[in-house]
Order: C-alpha cells, then structure tokens, then sequence
C-alpha cells in the first residue's frame, strides 16, 4: 500500500526540553493513523513538523512527496488540518466563516457538500460563539476539509466535547476516511484510538514506543487481567505474585495484570481457600488501549 507520510529519525529539541526523540514511522494512504500518548508526550510537535508548522532540528519528512517546512504553500492545497483552538471571530456566522475560508482556494470547494454531510445547514445563520463545542468542532472540520485535502490533521478533536458530541466526531470522521481521505489524529484518549485508528504510534516523553493496529499492541503487551472483589484479600499479598505485573484497588475491588493469568488465578484461589477468603465476581478480563496507556505511563514515572 502506497505510503503518504515517511518520517524518519526525527528530532526536536526547545532548550534542555527533547520534546521529540528519534521518531520514525510512515502513514499509509487512506487509513486513520494516530498519535496517542499522555499531555506533553510530544504529539502535538510531532503533528506540527508534519504540517509544516516547526522545523525539525533533526531527521526528515515527506509528506505526499513534499518537504513540509520547504514546500508549505504547495502543501497546504493539499493538506487540512484541524487545530486544537481555530480563531473564528465569536459574532461570525457559520456561513460566513465557511464563505470566507472557501475564498482561499482557487478551485471550487465542496461546501454545500459538507453542509449536507455534517448536518450544518440549520446552523448557518447562528454565530460561532452560540455553537456547542461539538458543533464548533463539525464546523471547524468543515473548514478544514472544504479544499477536499489528501490528509487531513486533526490534533485532539474530542478535547472538551461531551460523550454525546464525541461520538458524533467519531461518526464524521469515519465519514471523511470512506470518502478515501487519509486522517493523522493525536489524542490522550485511548478508547477515541481504539474506536478510530487502523494503527497508532504511542509516545511518551517524545519517544516512539509501540506501533501496530490497537488490537496488535494489545495482543502483544500483557494488558490482560483478573477482575474480583473482596473485602479480606490484600494488596500486597497480590503484587508479590509470581508474575503479576502491577495491580489496582478501588475500594473491595481489583484488577490483577498479570504474564500468566491461570497461574496467578490458581494462586490466588489457592490463598482464598486456605484462608477462607470470600471472592465475588471473579473474571479474566480483556485489557483495552487505556489499559496500555497506563502500563507505559507507569513505566515512565519509575524509570
């Protein structure tokens, strides 16, 4: 499959700060990617060398045969992108806003096509700053696709929506990549890349730590656990465990990560009955992308 972002070793240092560290990875036409990781992992600077915006201190980019920082008005007929905060004027109206955006490009848009897509025609006439932010964020989606762009960035679009909105974007968004759009998107919210993405690079304090489908990553990384509760069993005796990993306690209830859950499972049954420690709701439960985002954050603070 032909390749629409290559990213190879690539560095970008703000004084003692390595906000990105040696980072490789291409993009594949037509998929969703993402870039996920905690705040201040590095994605944002990642995403903004790849639209032109910073200058990498090391390494290369191309991004559909262009040098971004070398060739950005080039580029940006064929890119759009989606900031976390666009600079709409509060008292704009949404048809105004898309008019005006539409004025940049020389060939013709596809706004009334987006109107229809994204349910925009009832909010023409409304000013920008009466929208709900899920509507501000279709709105800006709007504005960022009129030119009918390669590859769309999209740098956190859920942050502040509500669960309701932020299914909604999820929804557009899966409507752009069947209209054969590739989509680079960061988020911090595991269950939005695992929903979204085709695969996802993790980061974490601008390093690259992981790349595959979410489904891989979590095939691969021991994120699975034991889910009980009880009020007798203790958490120490759980994480001296052969093979545990690391467990969680919220109040009787706990999640036991572990390399091998039958053993760990054995043991544990094995304590409760010499004990007579009572255990309820006892299961051997599937580790999500959040899961993973925790078991690599952890790794990080302890390093």
């Amino acid at each position: 499959m032909e390749h629409v972002i290559t990213v190879e070793h690539l560095s970008k240092t703000y004084g003692d700060t390595k906000a990105v560290q040696d980072i490789s990875f291409s993009v594949k036409k037509g998929e969703i990617f993402g870039i996920i990781g905690p705040n201040g992992a590095g994605k944002t600077t990642t995403i903004e060398m790849l639209e032109g915006i910073r200058k990498p201190d090391n390494g290369t980019i191309d991004v559909l045969g262009l040098v971004p920082n070398k060739q950005l008005r080039e580029l940006n007929k064929r890119i759009g992108v989606q900031f976390q905060a666009t600079s709409i004027q509060n008292k704009m109206k949404v048809k105004e806003a898309l008019d005006l955006f539409a004025s940049f490009y020389k060939k013709t848009t596809q706004k009334d096509h987006l109107i229809e897509l994204l349910g925009l025609k009832e909010k023409l006439n409304v000013n920008f700053e009466d929208l709900s932010g899920g509507w501000k964020q279709r709105v800006t989606l709007a504005l960022a696709t009129l030119h009918e762009p390669e590859i769309v960035f999209l740098d956190e679009p859920s942050m502040g929506l509500d669960p309701h909105a932020r299914r909604e974007m999820w929804s557009m968004i899966k409507l752009l990549k069947d209209q054969g759009c590739t989509i680079v998107i960061t988020t911090h919210y595991m269950e939005e890349a695992e929903k979204l993405c085709d695969r996802v690079a993790m980061i974490y304090g601008g390093q690259l730590k992981a790349l595959n489908t979410p489904q891989e990553l979590l095939n691969e990384m021991s994120v699975n656990y034991l889910s009980f509760e009880s009020e007798e069993i203790e958490y120490d005796y759980l994480l001296s465990l052969p093979d545990v990993l690391r467990v969680e306690q919220e109040s009787n209830h706990f999640k036991v990560f572990s390399d091998d859950q039958q053993t760990t499972a054995y043991h544990i049954f094995k304590y409760c009955h010499e004990k007579e420690v009572t255990l309820n709701h006892f299961k051997f439960e599937k580790g999500t992308l959040d899961d993973l985002f925790v078991h690599y954050l952890e790794k990080e603070q302890t390093a």
